[in-house]
């Protein structure tokens, strides 16, 4: 990460002024950055000059090699200062922002990546894009894009328009005419999605067949639950493969813990050195639930390595976690991470064939110029290898690791995105919520605690909104539906793994405030910004699944989860609807809805609800939570009034066990075994 601050605000620009680290990092580039915002829009159509858009963040390596080519050269500067208002966003920060000038680079060059950069009017409608250009590239660029504004206006604004039209349409989702969310329909079109999904697959080294691999979390969460639901074991082994291809992987840190943001080759070997927040806690969640289900001890390795990551690494004082660590270090991507033969013979001079084989400092992991990348070999390869059995193995990795962790401490470390997401923070929640109910970890739960109570002190408003970003005390930007949905699936997450009914209440308190204040009753969806959001020409709706799945499938599984705790008939009736929306799109591309396809088991999978009420529901709750399976939703109370669902349903003396699909209920029983049985 380049730094630029100094003691001093003599040369710096408007941004000198803004707490992002990304943008502090271009304060004192010659170009006269501005961040966006009203003030600055109101620039520009004072100047009547086009705005330059340029987004990124703090972990992007091409976007630091593009500041030092081009925003750090007084040339370039020049001529961005004389003809454009220029203004730097950071993507995490505004994704807003980024939404709608991505979908306008991706409508015109059918493609999109960061740095992104975008011409716009003065009043932000956008009429080219691109994202990483070489100096004379840019150069040629500005000046094409200069004469175009000059003397042919008119042309550009005919297109503007035109593009406008495009971008509004990617958020308009036809309703297909005849369909009625049911389970038949809905599972065999999920059938139909995973079926032609599977042909992409890579059986050999997992993920999908082809580079770059992206540890899509999401994508696997589904895979494996629906591999449950249909007693598919070829898929289940498919996401097994996956799962421990990428542990071994130079894409996982094997000496501090934690993934970095996708792998470069087909491997899972060369990774793109940055490690993000988001990844790590939903990656935490999806080992976790994989651990459930596998008892496999090589999961449990990787929730301990991360979640250590999570608290070493990126736990600030106030008990939020910070974005992200950058790819380089002293301006070289992944020196941090890499090793020589040379230090491992050094560190260890009696062991190092040992630990040479075992972390792949051979042809396996070598990358370039003598530098090797650490990945795992399965423990069978090197019992074999060195006679040695498992206890003996494990004793000398532990070592090696303590060593080359504190032979790394030595080296400078990547530069640290020190500011604090609403939504990524609740991730991590959620991710240390699946960690507590895979492990029994007390420390799990406690910083899950600790971090939600964090959010609600600092994040949210008395208004009942929600900030989106904090740093050093400082809370600004008036939160997006992610920050929503996320903050309300974490609360429910909390209450899943505690049984302390204010959490569940809090989700409905949020949710409430989301249907009030997001929610589009002619479209169906939820709108990506606030009703009242002002300073952006198109409002986006936001639906397809990414590496974080999309906020509007978050929001449906949040109202099926709220609909079952409160017996609200309308949070059902909404989820549903949209639903409606998408299930007929879910075959076109498996992967881009596969939290969809989440809410669709929810709904029409099977769902059961273990509903536990009397004096020994923890302690029951405690037993069947070992025995949980994915489509489980499992409910506690000891006094039977703290939530619509077990309202009523306690009997003096005793402890009953109701096993429910969609509220309808058994008989009660007495014991586990009973209950057990019933769900079998």
């Amino acid at each position: 990460m380049t730094n630029h601050l100094r003691s001093d605000n003599e040369n710096a620009n408007d941004l000198i002024h803004e707490t992002s680290p990304y943008l502090l990092q271009h304060a004192y580039n010659p170009v006269h950055w501005k961040p966006w915002n009203e003030k600055t829009l109101d620039l520009a159509k004072k100047a009547n000059k086009p705005i330059l858009v340029s987004i990124g963040y703090s972990a992007c390596h091409w976007c630091h090699v593009m500041e030092h080519e081009s925003f750090e050269d007084e040339e370039v500067a020049d001529i961005m200062n004389a003809h454009f208002i220029c203004v730097k966003v950071d993507r995490e920060e505004r994704p807003d922002v980024d939404q709608l000038y991505m979908n306008a680079a991706q409508l015109i060059t059918g493609g999109g990546g960061w740095p992104l950069n975008c011409f716009a009017f003065p009043d932000g409608k956008p009429f080219y894009a691109g994202t990483y250009y070489q100096k004379d590239k840019w150069l040629q660029l500005l000046e094409t894009i200069k004469r175009e504004w000059e003397e042919n206006r008119d042309k550009l604004k005919d297109y503007a328009d035109k593009l406008l039209k495009g971008i509004k349409s990617t958020s308009n989702i036809e309703r297909v005419n005849g369909f009625v969310s049911n389970k038949d329909a809905v599972m065999q079109l999920v059938d139909e999605s995973v079926g032609i999904w599977a042909k992409s697959f890579d059986h050999v080294e997992g993920g999908g067949n082809r580079a770059p691999k992206f540890p899509l979390p999401n994508n696997y969460q589904f895979l494996s639950r629906y591999a449950s639901s249909r007693k598919n074991i070829p898929l289940q082994n498919y996401v097994d493969l996956t799962l421990s291809k990428m542990a071994r992987g130079g894409i996982y840190d094997q000496i501090g813990g934690g993934f970095a943001r996708y792998s470069v080759d087909n491997k899972w070997k060369v990774p793109h050195f940055e490690k993000m927040l988001y990844d790590n806690a939903q990656l935490l969640e999806l080992y976790s639930e994989a651990y459930e289900v596998s008892n496999n001890k090589e999961y449990l390795k990787v929730i301990k390595q991360t979640s250590d990551f999570l608290s070493a690494e990126l736990l600030g004082p106030d008990d939020l976690f910070y974005s992200a660590y950058d790819a380089d270090s002293e301006g070289v991507e992944g020196k941090y991470y890499v090793w020589t033969i040379d230090e491992i013979h050094m560190l260890f001079p009696n062991k190092s064939d040992l630990i040479k084989s075992y972390f792949g400092l051979n042809e396996r992991g070598y990358w370039e110029a003598d530098n090797f990348i650490l990945c795992r070999t399965a423990n069978a390869e090197i019992l074999k290898a060195f006679d040695i059995n498992e206890t003996e193995l494990e004793s000398e990795v532990n070592k090696a690791i303590k060593v080359l962790y504190e032979a790394r401490t030595n080296r400078t470390k990547p530069g640290l995105d020190d500011k604090c997401l609403t939504n990524w923070n609740a991730l991590t929640v959620s991710g240390l919520c699946a960690a507590f109910q895979a492990t029994s970890n007390q420390q799990y739960i406690e910083q899950a605690e600790n971090t939600m109570s964090s959010i609600l002190n600092y994040q949210l408003k008395e208004n009942g909104s929600l900030f989106h970003s904090y740093k050093n005390g400082k809370s600004t930007i008036n939160g997006f539906l992610e920050d929503y949905a996320s903050v309300i699936q974490a609360l429910l997450h909390l209450y899943a793994a505690s049984y302390d009914a204010d959490y569940a209440q809090k989700a409905k308190e949020l949710t409430d405030y989301t249907l009030n204040h997001f929610y589009n009753d002619g479209s169906m969806m939820f709108q990506f910004t606030d009703h009242q959001a002002s300073d952006l020409v198109a409002k986006q709706t936001d639906y397809f699944d990414n590496v974080i799945p999309s906020s509007n499938s978050i929001m449906t599984r949040n109202l099926l989860h709220l609909s079952q705790l409160f017996l609200d008939v309308k949070y059902r009736s909404i989820a549903l609807e949209m639903i409606d929306l998408i299930a007929p799109r879910v075959t076109q591309y498996g992967s881009g809805f596969s939290n969809w396809m989440l809410a669709m088991l929810d709904a029409f999978g099977g769902h059961k609800e273990v509903v536990i009420v009397g004096e020994k529901a923890l302690a029951f709750a405690k037993i069947i939570n070992q025995k949980r399976k994915p489509n489980w939703t499992v409910v506690a109370s000891v006094g039977g009034e703290d939530l619509p669902i077990v309202a009523g349903r306690l009997q003096a003396g005793k402890t009953l066990i109701y096993v429910c699909e969609d509220n309808a209920c058994l008989e009660p029983v007495a014991s586990i075994e009973a209950a057990l049985d019933l769900l079998a």
